[in-house]
């Protein structure tokens, strides 16, 4: 039996009907980390499922399972397709699903390199004009805003402004300061890289949309958890408060920005972990569902 129809129906659940229903979830922002794991299985199993879709789709081969060269067989490893051409059917089932994966991979490393040129523009800009403060361990620069980010990378910095060093009290300054550094050590900047190289891939896909979109609303809610370990939830949303009109350079981390508000009743609401069990299937599923497009290519044999 083909498989290009099975895989053709569950790439587009994964890449249309997923997404919404994450989104409808409740528990996503009770558990940041596990979501953000989530929506980046959610684009590797759709990034496996369409290059296994146009190999099938490309060469579509009866599928013999007897063992391990029945399976092999199955998966395009030992291929002999019949047809008028099948030199030609299988150098253009090789060649659409590299194209994808180098597609990924090019438009990964563009958006890292290009992220990574702009924080260091940046950050020598940061060190001619602001002052490095060892109490901190932050660069102050002379701004008449509170504002606090961080540029993430081989030689991170935490910026903050010397208006939020007057005006923010010491529990709010430190909690601002330990969500920057939760960016950095976190290397955050990398998952964002990841899911704007799969939105530039698949633009038009609402599980690219709303990865992209989402993977940076909950890598701040991971960084604000992060701070709330030692501080108290009024001082973080104060700080986040002042802060939410500053303006965040590109590729930096923010304590601010236009996701204030909904951090915001996060913070300040209550935050119920979700049951044990809960948390472990849904980061099991995490684990499977990339390796779901393979099992659907190439079932287990029976019998």
């Amino acid at each position: 039996m083909n498989a290009a129809p099975l895989l053709v129906g569950y790439t587009a659940a994964v890449g249309f009907v997923v997404p919404h229903l994450v989104l409808r979830a409740r528990w996503p922002h009770r558990a940041p980390a596990l979501a953000a794991a989530v929506w980046h299985a959610l684009t590797i199993s759709f990034s496996i499922g369409a290059a296994l879709t146009a190999y099938h789709l490309a060469m579509p081969t009866e599928h013999l399972h007897a063992g391990l060269l029945g399976l092999l067989h199955s998966c395009g490893l030992d291929i002999s397709a019949g047809g008028p051409d099948p030199g030609t059917a299988h150098r253009l089932a090789v060649a659409l699903p590299a194209a994808i994966g180098t597609a990924l991979a090019s438009a990964f490393s563009f958006h890292s390199a290009q992220a990574r040129r702009a924080r260091r523009r940046h950050r020598e800009a940061v060190d001619l004009v602001g002052r490095r403060s060892p109490r901190l361990s932050a660069t102050v620069l002379p701004y008449d805003v509170p504002a606090a980010y961080c540029l993430p990378g081989r030689h991170p910095r935490v910026v903050v402004s010397d208006a939020a060093v007057r005006e923010l009290t010491p529990e709010q300054l430190a909690a601002v300061l330990e969500h920057e550094q939760a960016h950095i050590v976190g290397r955050h900047h990398l998952a964002l890289a990841a899911v704007e190289a799969f939105h530039s891939v698949f633009r038009r896909l609402p599980l690219a949309r709303h990865a992209r979109e989402q993977t940076a609303l909950l890598l701040e809610m991971i960084a604000d958890d992060r701070a709330l370990r030692g501080h108290s939830d009024e001082a973080l949303a104060t700080a986040m408060y002042e802060m939410a009109a500053a303006r965040t350079p590109k590729g930096a981390f923010a304590a601010g920005g236009h996701t204030v508000l909904i951090r915001l009743k996060r913070v300040l609401g209550p935050r119920k972990a979700p049951h044990p069990a809960f948390w472990g299937s849904v980061a099991a599923a995490a684990v499977v569902v990339p390796l779901l497009p393979l099992l659907v290519a190439c079932p287990p044999v029976l019998g």
